[in-house]
């Protein structure tokens, strides 16, 4: 299993995506503010997501 970096684009949890700002131990601090259609599901601007949880879409996004 890779462990994303800070930076990269994941998908998790049916489809959500967004963009890694911090790496911890066994999971990775997302802002999902990154998907457009982020309000439409009434979540927070971030979250957390365990390592096991998600896959990389893509390295290293510019934001």
């Amino acid at each position: 299993m890779k462990i994303a970096e800070i930076g990269n684009l994941i998908e998790f949890k049916d489809g959500l995506q967004g963009i890694v700002e911090k790496v911890n131990e066994n999971s990775v601090i997302v802002d999902l503010t990154y998907m457009e259609n982020y309000r439409d599901y009434d979540l927070e601007e971030k979250t957390v997501v365990n390592h096991k949880n998600y896959k990389i879409i893509k390295e290293s996004v510019n934001v």
